[in-house]
This record gives C-alpha cells, sequence and structure tokens, in this order.
C-alpha cells in the first residue's frame, strides 16, 4: 500500500451546499470541552485521587489544593503526576545550570536565537503603545498612560518536544513592555526544564527565575504564589488540556493571555499556487498532533495535486504516522465555487493562521475579517510567524480569533487614564456633570462638584 492509500483526509465539496457544517464539527472536536480523557489519564486520575474525574474536575481539586496548602500540594502534586520527588529547594534552576546550559548549547543554536531576538524586539517595540496626552481645551490635561506588569509567569511545554521558540515568543514581548520579572516554567522533564536548548534560551535573553514545574500545579502556584514561588499578574504561554483549564480556573485572580487548544491552518490556494508547498504546510499544521489543516480552493486539480503530495511527503516525516493521525482526524480539502467563498467559510472558522497563496493575497486578506495571524504569498510559510519574523507565535485558537489577538507587546501593559482639570474648567463642566448625577439619583456625585464651584 503506497503512503497516498493510507490517507484518509476528508474531501469536501461545498460549491453547492454550504462547508458550514463540517468546520463546525471541526471547531467542536478542537475545542478545550474538558471532559475527553485518554485511558492512561485516566488511571492516573484515579491513582492520583482515588476515583475518576473529568479533567475539568481534575484541575479543580489541584487549583483548590494549591492556593489552600501553597507548596506542600505543589510538591505532592509533582511527585504524584509527574514522579518529581522534589524539596522546594529543587524547584529553581540553579543559575550555574542555566550558564551551563548557555555554554554547552550549540552555537548555531544561539546565532540563530540572537537574530530571532533582535527580529522579535524590532517588531514588538515598534507596536508598543505609548503614553498619549490632549489637552482639548484650557485648564483640561487628559492621559492614557502604559505601565508595564510587575511580575508575569510564562508555560512552557515539554512533554513531547522542547520549545525554546516559546520562550522567545514570550519572553521577548514582556521584556519590551518594560516588566521587571519574569518567571518561566517547564515540567521536570527532558524536553522541559531538563532541556540544554530551553535553558540556554533563557540564560541568552536574561531570563534568571526558571522552575521545574509543570501542568495545572504550576499556573496555580503562579497564580496564587507559595513560598516556593512568587504570585505573579499575568500567566501566558502555551500547555496542554490541563494547563489551558488551569489558566481557565485562575482566570480573574491573575490575568492570562488565552485558554489555548489545537493548533490550526487554513490554506486558501488558487491555480497558481504550487502543490507541493502546500502540503508541506498542511503537513507542519498537522505534525504538532493535534493540529487542524485545511485547505479551500476553487481549482479542483490543485486539490487533487495536494492529495497525492501529502502521501508522498508524510512518508519522509519523523513524526509520520502522528501526523497522519492528525490529518485524518482534523483535516480537509474543501472545493469551494469561487474566492468569495473561500473567504466567507475562512471567516466562520476564525482560523489560529491563516496562509493566503493566490496571485493576489492582498485582495484576499481584505475580505477576512477573522484570524490570528495571516501569511501572504507563496513564499510566507507559517513556520517563519513561528519561529523568527517577530510577532509572536502565541495566537486565538478555537474561534476565539473572531475577538481576540495574538500575543504582544502590548499585553504586558496595563492601560490607565489620567484627568486633570483647573477651577475654570471645572465651572464650565460642572452643569453638565450635575445634571446627569442628579437624574441618576446619585445627589453625592452632583454636590463633590457643586461644592468646588459654588462662590
Amino acid at each position: 500500500m503506497t503512503a497516498t492509500d493510507q490517507l484518509n483526509i476528508r474531501r469536501v465539496d461545498a460549491r453547492g451546499d454550504s462547508a458550514t457544517g463540517i468546520l463546525d464539527e471541526l471547531r467542536t472536536r478542537l475545542s478545550p470541552q474538558g471532559d475527553v480523557v485518554s485511558p492512561r489519564g485516566r488511571a492516573l486520575t484515579e491513582e492520583v485521587f482515588g476515583e475518576p474525574l473529568t479533567p475539568v474536575q481534575v484541575v479543580a481539586r489541584i487549583c483548590r489544593d494549591v492556593a489552600e496548602e501553597g507548596t506542600a500540594a505543589l510538591l505532592r502534586y509533582g511527585a504524584a503526576l509527574d514522579k518529581a520527588d522534589f524539596t522546594a529547594a529543587d524547584l529553581r534552576v540553579p543559575a550555574e545550570a542555566l550558564a551551563q546550559a548557555h555554554a554547552a548549547a550549540d552555537p548555531q543554536l544561539l546565532d540563530a536565537v540572537r537574530r530571532i531576538r533582535d527580529n522579535v524586539r524590532q517588531f514588538q517595540s515598534a507596536i508598543l503603545h505609548r503614553d498619549v496626552t490632549t489637552e482639548p481645551q484650557p485648564g483640561v490635561r487628559l492621559q492614557q498612560r502604559y505601565v508595564p506588569l510587575r511580575r508575569i509567569g510564562v508555560c512552557v511545554p515539554g512533554g513531547a518536544a522542547a520549545y525554546p521558540s516559546t520562550v522567545l515568543m514570550t519572553v521577548i514581548p514582556a521584556q519590551v513592555a518594560g516588566v521587571d520579572e519574569i518567571a518561566v516554567v517547564a515540567p521536570p522533564t527532558p524536553f522541559g526544564a531538563y532541556n540544554t536548548d530551553m535553558l540556554a534560551t533563557c540564560h541568552e535573553l536574561g531570563v534568571t527565575e526558571v522552575y521545574r514545574m509543570g501542568g495545572a500545579q504550576a499556573v496555580a502556584a503562579m497564580a496564587y504564589g507559595c513560598d516556593a514561588v512568587p504570585a505573579v499578574d499575568k500567566i501566558v504561554g502555551p500547555g496542554n488540556l490541563f494547563v489551558a483549564l488551569a489558566k481557565k480556573q485562575v482566570y480573574g485572580h491573575v490575568d492570562i493571555d488565552s485558554i489555548a487548544g489545537p493548533s490550526e491552518v487554513i490554506v486558501i490556494a488558487d491555480e497558481t499556487a504550487r502543490a507541493d508547498f502546500i502540503a508541506a504546510d498542511l503537513l507542519a499544521q498537522a505534525e504538532h498532533s493535534p493540529g487542524s489543516s485545511i485547505l479551500i480552493s476553487w481549482s479542483e486539480s490543485l486539490l487533487d495535486a495536494v492529495y497525492e503530495e501529502l502521501g508522498r511527503q508524510v512518508a519522509g516525516l519523523e513524526r509520520g504516522e502522528l501526523t497522519v493521525d492528525s490529518l485524518e482526524a482534523f483535516g480537509a480539502l474543501i472545493h469551494v465555487r469561487d474566492e468569495a467563498q473561500a473567504c466567507e467559510l475562512t471567516d466562520q472558522f476564525a482560523p489560529e493562521h491563516l496562509h493566503i497563496q493566490t496571485a493576489d493575497p492582498r485582495r484576499v486578506i481584505a475580505n477576512i475579517r477573522n484570524s490570528g495571524a495571516a501569511f501572504l504569498g507563496h513564499y510566507t510559510p507559517v513556520a517563519l510567524g513561528d519561529y523568527a519574523a517577530g510577532p509572536s507565535h502565541v495566537l486565538p485558537t478555537g474561534g476565539t480569533a473572531r475577538w481576540a489577538a495574538g500575543l504582544s507587546s502590548n499585553d504586558f501593559l496595563r492601560s490607565g487614564s489620567v484627568i486633570e482639570f483647573n477651577q475654570a474648567a471645572l465651572s464650565q463642566i460642572a452643569p453638565d456633570v450635575t445634571t446627569i448625577a442628579e437624574k441618576e439619583g446619585l445627589t453625592g456625585h452632583a454636590q463633590s462638584v457643586r461644592i468646588r464651584t459654588s462662590d
């Protein structure tokens, strides 16, 4: 059997009917519902908690215990879930371990980190909010002021792969904003807090606070604080379902970036696109496993060619089997009538990543409202945004691109207004204030103005 024969990626003809149904189905399956757990996860849950619990219940229990018991609960769950038998002193990665990782790192990696750091800094600095002051009339001074958060926490995954790119795409925007303290947490695994590349990247960026902890217990520790880990003001960065649910649980006590689900891409392509390029782009997303890869095109010959290319290319991937599983579960090749229908379907799905490979991609993006990040042209693969371009790769998933934005330096600023009137300006506006206040029955408000303006 050939590699192509092994693929069972769904093909949808949407020319006569809407493809909304298939997109809605994919969206539902990709959302972090929190009610599905693997057999291994179910067994671990029963082992740790003594009863079968859903992920939502697990996270609620962990967050409650860490909030109430602090470091003791953090260490207990680290031992039970991560098999890390630590003392409180073991949680923080020593400064010498960060320096040793940096010294042992591949020089080529460090050179790439430095160049990417410069790219990200340049972009994030260019978009950073600045204070705005206006004086609409004599005696009135209004200001919108932006103040950096004092302390933030960064979640770095470390289950199936190491992610120094996550360090780059979260830490640098925070540094550009002027955040004083940055704490990085990663699970105590060879891909996490014991990974040379990840630790070396932290050291290169000047991050000195790295902790060997992951999962919901790490999120709770950063949110509520404990003896071992001071509380933060905001938690950012990706993670598994338990991390996403924990961020949802602690939101309101601290700020978060998003409740992220599996990664996703929609590719819109016409007859000018290359099938091998598109297949590579779809496979790149699917190898996240789970990851959603959807091609929308009005060229039937292109759809056929991409299908053939997928089969040829997947055979050479290191994570080929997982990639096939992801393509079959969350992938689709959708045949639409025209460009307009492609834009309509894309807006409905609101993808995390949108790659437009057409003759005039700028015209197409002008007709699409909803996407986390858009990549225009045949030579702008999504991997550029994942690793090096400048905008953060922490992006809205699960349809939240309808209202949410990707992480940026501005997310680490707190905005506040500053209002200043002199006596003459107050006297001029006082009648309007007292009229509205009295209509609302808030006579104390009215009096606080009147007492300053009466002779």
